[in-house]
């Protein structure tokens, strides 16, 4: 079988490959060896799939379905991997074969076209936030994860260079850096976090009714991992005249909900929403950019 990467990850990955990167060169070699190693037949690959990984559903030697998931390095595989190994398939899809090599994973098959998006929101926003809430775990001694100082450190640095670049945006940057410092200066927990949970990010599966899928794991509070659904469907809460107020009222329903800091939500939701604007700018996507500044602005 011919293993052509989808369209959709192929402009993704094209946006932050760095100079001579080749793995996508060599993505149907990779694939085709993966396949080998666990016996396993493929059904097809997963379209429009992410936009860091290559998502094959297979069958494994026994019949059984299962997932392959190719990623580069930059995409953090490895610790995706530990990750999931540590929830140990409580709230998260369950990480099946322990002897792939690296970048690949061997995940169980769950239902990948049905998303808790497909709910209606508010069903979809209280099944959400009842996943999520089960990955937010103590980690594991002398782990190796990034932590959300650092992450945010990296983005911060991004975001002052958007700035310089686009005078336009720099208030909301000075804004969502301000918010940022005085988040860090005191972090109420630490705790094991999906690190890039939205809508679609949770599947529907057999052993359980909804599972988390591709985790970006980070080290953290708890509010920084439910900022990144506070903004879930934000096209359609910008088409709404009161989109500012139901945002608001997001906000305040998430952080009751989950037990978390109203403010603390807040703060970093200001900081996700203009650093991810501030990069949907700078690879040339205006419209998501536009949006989620449009976005920020609420906060």
């Amino acid at each position: 079988m011919a293993f052509e990467p989808p369209r959709r990850l192929v402009r993704a990955l094209g946006e932050t490959a760095p100079a001579g990167d080749d793995w996508l060169e060599k993505l149907p070699e990779t694939a085709r060896d993966a396949v080998a190693l666990c016996g396993a037949t493929v059904e097809r690959v997963q379209v429009p799939g992410g936009r860091s990984s290559l998502v094959l559903l297979v069958r494994r030697a026994d019949g059984a379905p299962a997932v392959l998931k190719l990623a580069p390095r930059r995409a953090r595989p490895e610790s995706e991997r530990a990750a999931l190994a540590h929830w140990g398939g409580l709230g998260a899809v369950q990480l099946l074969g322990e002897d792939m090599p690296e970048g690949v994973l061997l995940l169980e098959r769950l239902h990948p076209d049905v998303s808790v998006r497909s709910l209606p929101e508010s069903k979809a926003l209280l099944e959400a936030a009842g996943t999520l809430r089960r990955l937010w775990v103590e980690p594991p001694e002398g782990h190796s994860f990034e932590t959300v100082a650092e992450r945010t450190g990296r983005q911060a640095s991004a975001m002052r260079a958007g700035a310089v670049a686009d005078p336009g945006v720099a208030a909301l940057v000075d804004a969502a850096l301000v918010a940022r410092a005085e988040l860090l200066a005191a972090p109420p927990e630490q705790r094991l976090l999906h690190g890039t949970f939205r809508q679609s990010k949770v599947l529907a599966g057999d052993r359980m009714p909804w599972l988390a899928v591709g985790p970006d794991p980070v080290v953290g509070e708890a509010a920084f991992d439910l900022a990144r659904l506070v903004r879930d469907r934000v096209e359609d809460l910008i088409a709404q005249p009161s989109g500012a107020s139901t945002t608001r009222r997001r906000v305040k329903r998430l952080a009751e909900s989950l037990e978390v800091d109203q403010e603390r939500l807040r703060g970093w939701t200001l900081f996700r929403a203009v650093e991810s604007g501030v990069r949907a700018h700078r690879v040339g996507r205006e419209r998501d950019a536009e949006l989620l500044l449009e976005f920020a602005g609420w906060l």
